[in-house]
């Protein structure tokens, strides 16, 4: 079936869990000290929840609920949508990790800003601003992610976008019991078709 599909909307770029485990670490060992957390809290989070860049940029601290152990994501903030239609509102439930990663740089971050994310320069960070760190930290870490066309790419092909990717590998590879409708639920695809298309030549059989 994969080989049927329009290239064009399948995914090019991701990433093993060992290889973002890989990008976390290499955080600690890049950029200023005070960014490190940040930084590895941006790749956690996106890495957990699939969120699109655009989104992560959004997110504000109040939009974490529970002890920071579910993400609320309005619907202003939902990027990409793909119709017509407004996407209704998600509550996304993050690893416990991630939870206890998030509390501590809340805790211990050098700026107080209503965003989740702020940059050296201004309360909240960009889109470019999150493709720079990543950029930076996947040099640092020398991560060969795995392309479309079965080769291994090199560290500058790690995007937020590819961590988005490797959501999706990760639920269907790397832990047991999901299907791709929870692929699609947590990516927040509109449609099933939508994750088949994206995602069918990334899962093992």
């Amino acid at each position: 079936m994969a080989q049927n599909l329009d290239s064009k909307v399948r995914a090019k770029v991701w990433l093993t869990p060992d290889q973002v485990d890989d990008l976390r670490s290499a955080c600690y060992s890049t950029g200023a000290d005070y960014l490190q957390q940040r930084n590895e809290a941006i790749i956690a989070l996106m890495y957990d929840t699939g969120l699109r860049v655009g989104e992560l940029v959004a997110v504000d601290v109040d939009m974490l609920r529970e002890g920071n152990s579910a993400l609320y994501l309005p619907t202003e903030i939902q990027k990409d949508y793909p119709n017509d239609n407004e996407p209704a509102p998600a509550t996304l439930e993050l690893a416990s990790d991630v939870a206890r990663l998030l509390s501590s740089y809340l805790n211990s971050r050098w700026k107080d800003s209503s965003a989740l994310f702020p940059s050296r320069s201004s309360d909240r960070i960009t889109t470019q601003g999150v493709r720079d760190a990543i950029s930076k930290v996947a040099e640092e870490a020398g991560v060969e992610p795995y392309l479309l066309n079965g080769t291994r790419g090199e560290s500058g092909d790690v995007t937020p976008h590819a961590l988005r990717h490797s959501v999706a590998y990760r639920m269907m590879n790397a832990e047991e019991g999901n299907t791709l409708y929870d692929v699609r639920n947590r990516l927040r695809h509109r449609s099933i078709q939508t994750t088949e298309q994206v995602y069918d030549h990334i899962i093992r059989v």
